[in-house]
């Protein structure tokens, strides 16, 4: 089928196969790229606030903690400033009091937890059993689609790594009295030394980001079409005056050399090898003249 093509159509059927590939190519590699852009973006978002977040904790377990701790025992009321998750999730709480944050989740989601409000959902309680089931991995990211979004997120596991932390998980008696009395025997005991009980989990919103992802891939995706376009143009006209031009005029030349008009000449105005395919024919034929004229002689003599 493509030999009955012509040669002008068979070298756009072939540009075009070019442009669609390089396009597809091109596409799919910058969107991988930008995709990973995109994501190593709210990685870093995320990454900052955690630490942000494991600082607080740090504080709390290292200077208010031993600070107000003998306050626990003779008050009626917890005093839930001692627990770094409490100081780490209200410092979160007033941050995402800005604009900038009002969409950032902060959260320990704990199986057992003494504060309920940090009960992990179904989701959470996945991550806390896999940390179990993988004691050897650290972290665990991806993305979450949630009521105001895709999330990015990224879990890290919380295990009780102190003995002092069974002072108020192991059992209700050894507890401070405080802390049973604001919330109750029933919750957040029973924890083992080393257990892991939580994951620590900060999520991002990623919406924004990868629509900016797609729209830089739409702006890039259309320069680089234009590119290929115009590209392409200008091969398909260079062809064109280059090649075909000059071989449909070397045809036409030939079609009237076959029927006898010998004065007309082959074009050879260029050194390349139509060019030289040009010498060629005209040698052919001079080559054919010569012989025509011994022929007549013959049959004149």
């Amino acid at each position: 089928m493509l030999k009955n093509i012509k040669l002008g159509t068979r070298f756009n059927l072939i540009l075009a196969l070019v442009f669609m590939l390089g396009i597809t190519i091109s596409g799919a590699a910058l969107s991988s790229v930008l995709q990973q852009r995109a994501q190593a973006e709210v990685t870093s978002q995320a990454l900052l606030l955690i630490q942000a977040m494991n600082s607080v904790r740090s504080y709390t377990s290292n200077h208010i903690k031993p600070l107000l701790a003998p306050q626990l025992e003779p008050e009626t009321t917890f005093t839930a400033e001692t627990v770094p998750a409490y100081s780490a999730t209200e410092v979160f709480e007033n941050l995402r009091q800005s604009e900038d944050y009002k969409n950032f989740f902060y959260k320990e989601a704990t199986l057992n937890p003494t504060n309920l409000r940090d009960k992990a959902d179904d989701f959470e309680s996945k991550l806390v059993e896999r940390f179990r089931s993988e004691p050897n991995t650290p972290e665990i990211s991806g993305f979450r689609a949630l009521p105001g979004g895709q999330m990015f997120y990224i879990a890290r596991p919380l295990a009780v790594s102190q003995k002092s932390c069974l002072q108020c998980h192991s059992k209700p008696e050894v507890a401070p009295k405080s802390l049973v009395e604001t919330y109750g025997a029933e919750n957040g005991f029973g924890w083992q030394l080393n257990e892991i009980v939580a994951t620590q989990v900060i999520s991002v919103p990623a919406d924004d980001v990868l629509a900016s992802a797609n729209r830089s891939l739409s702006l890039i995706m259309s320069i680089l079409i234009g590119i290929f376009a115009v590209v392409i143009l200008l091969i398909n006209l260079l062809l064109r005056r280059s090649v075909i031009w000059r071989i449909r005029r070397m045809a036409k030349v030939a079609q009237e050399v076959s029927t006898g008009k010998t004065s007309t000449d082959f074009e050879q105005d260029c050194g390349d090898e139509i060019g030289a395919l040009g010498i060629a024919f005209n040698r052919m034929k001079s080559s054919l003249e010569i012989a025509m004229r011994l022929l007549s002689q013959q049959q004149d003599g």
